[in-house]
């Protein structure tokens, strides 16, 4: 590759969240919602899109914007936001976006003649009536349409939403239909698809009902079907031998908050929802999803790991912050703090509400305004016992481990190759001292060669701002 990636793999500025990864031609597109930074709602922005050449994963390209919020009838006055969209090239060489306005029930459906649009709004998705699906009466809520077509040319959508809680009242599921050949109407369904909270006791879905989130893959002539979980901050995948037939659970493909992944059972990042899928690039198995930042829901980002697929089953990838870069970083040059895995205080972590991440708590934040180009996002607010954890680096001959940070803090960085709690040895001690702007501070670096993850837990008084830490010789 040109040069390393590291998770989140946009720019820092970037908030795309529910990322949908599809392989036109000789490129990888990401569409996803469109967070901001700061902000009071889920999915503030229009839609936008980047893309990679599939041979170099570190190389992302801004598309701009794909689809505007006020283009759908409905939403002149912009009252409704866009939420998770997916896309696919029809059989008649066009690309179509699926998508839904936030709590309204109704799928719209925009068309474009290239993968990056303009898109131009369409229709909705309707009965052969003409009825749009989703507005007659007592019908389900249709909610992050996943859209498929198979190699015989039939094209399926699934979609659907269900309660976090048993005793919320029920106008939701999961749902699955196949569609004409117009990409509009519906010619089979909707059926009930995977079982949700409510109805998964005794079934192989009780560990982790179906939440939201459809997406849907073929590999190896079978179906593969990823949703996120009632808890929200994984991803499942099951799997069926047809696209309506009958789904059996599979496992876990990722979890933003790392529960789950090589046995660990404890919440090692602020967690939350997450939305994403599997893509097959360049002979490589990778899963998407997002993280959450800033202390609240509204403001999360794309990151993807690579993930073992055996011909049958997916095995739940570790979160990293090398990502998409096809292994470990170097031990050279200048990081940004913000490319931390792993976040967490002395006594855990929460979810990433405000009303729970009182002062006690580290956050990934940024200066500047929502999209500007530059906005030095870093790790704020890192008192006694906080730490941000790295995985990997490809240690060779680094000497010198220098941090930047700025704060009330009167103490030392403490870094060890693995968390304390897997017997993480100490390899740096850096003392740090207040400051009111960045300012770097520098130890030696005692640490064996290899693939090494680094993990930093601030000691000692006051809170620090986490800028960047960099290696030397």
């Amino acid at each position: 590759m040109k040069k390393q990636v590291f998770n989140p793999y946009l720019p820092s500025y970037e908030y795309i969240p529910d990322g949908e990864p599809r392989v036109f031609g000789d490129r990888l597109y990401i569409y996803g919602s469109h967070d901001c930074f700061n902000g009071v709602v889920y999915c503030q922005n229009d839609y936008v899109c980047w893309s990679a050449p599939v041979e170099d994963l570190s190389d992302w390209r801004y598309e701009g914007v794909i689809y505007r919020m006020v283009q759908d009838p409905r939403n002149a006055d912009t009252e409704h936001k866009l939420w998770a969209p997916d896309v696919c090239q029809g059989n008649d060489g066009k690309y179509y976006l699926y998508y839904c306005l936030d709590f309204l029930k109704e799928v719209g459906v925009a068309v474009a003649d290239s993968p990056t649009g303009p898109f131009e709004f369409l229709d909705f998705v309707r009965y052969p009536n003409g009825d749009i699906l989703g507005s007659r009466p007592g019908e389900f809520r249709h909610f992050d349409p996943g859209i498929f077509i198979d190699d015989d040319k039939r094209i399926y959508l699934f979609s659907g939403n269900s309660p976090r809680y048993k005793t919320v009242p029920v106008d939701k599921d999961s749902m699955k239909m196949e569609l004409e050949q117009d990409m509009i109407t519906v010619k089979d369904g909707p059926y009930h698809n995977l079982p949700i909270i409510n109805d998964a006791d005794g079934t192989e879905f009780e560990a982790h009902p179906f939440f939201e989130a459809s997406s849907i893959r073929k590999i190896n002539g079978k179906y593969y079907f990823i949703y996120s979980s009632t808890w929200m901050h994984e991803l499942c995948w099951a799997v069926a031998d047809k696209p309506l037939g009958d789904y059996h659970f599979g496992g876990v493909l990722v979890s933003n908050c790392d529960i789950g992944a090589n046995g660990n059972t404890e919440a090692l990042n602020y967690r939350g929802n997450t939305h994403g899928s599997v893509a097959f690039v360049n002979g490589k198995w990778y899963v998407f999803y997002h993280r959450q930042t800033n202390r609240h829901f509204f403001s999360r980002q794309a990151c993807a790991e690579e993930i073992y697929f055996d011909g049958e089953a997916f095995h739940q990838a570790e979160v990293t912050s090398c990502g998409l870069n096809g292994g470990p970083l170097k031990d050279e040059g200048c990081y940004e703090a913000r490319i931390a895995c792993h976040l967490y205080t002395r006594n855990g972590t929460t979810e990433s509400l405000r009303e729970q991440q009182d002062e006690n708590h580290p956050a990934f934040t940024q200066e500047g305004e929502d999209r500007e180009c530059d906005p030095n996002q870093y790790i704020q607010n890192m008192r006694d016992g906080a730490t941000a954890g790295y995985r990997y680096f490809d240690i060779k001959t680094a000497k010198i481990l220098t941090v930047e940070t700025r704060g009330t803090a009167c103490g030392e960085m403490v870094v060890r190759d693995e968390r304390e709690a897997l017997g993480g040895k100490v390899v740096a001690r850096i003392p740090v001292a207040p400051s009111e702007s960045w300012k770097t501070f520098s130890s030696l670096l005692n640490i064996e060669s290899g693939k090494k993850a680094l993990y930093f837990t601030y000691e000692g008084k006051g809170a620090l701002d986490f800028n960047s830490f960099a290696f030397s010789k």
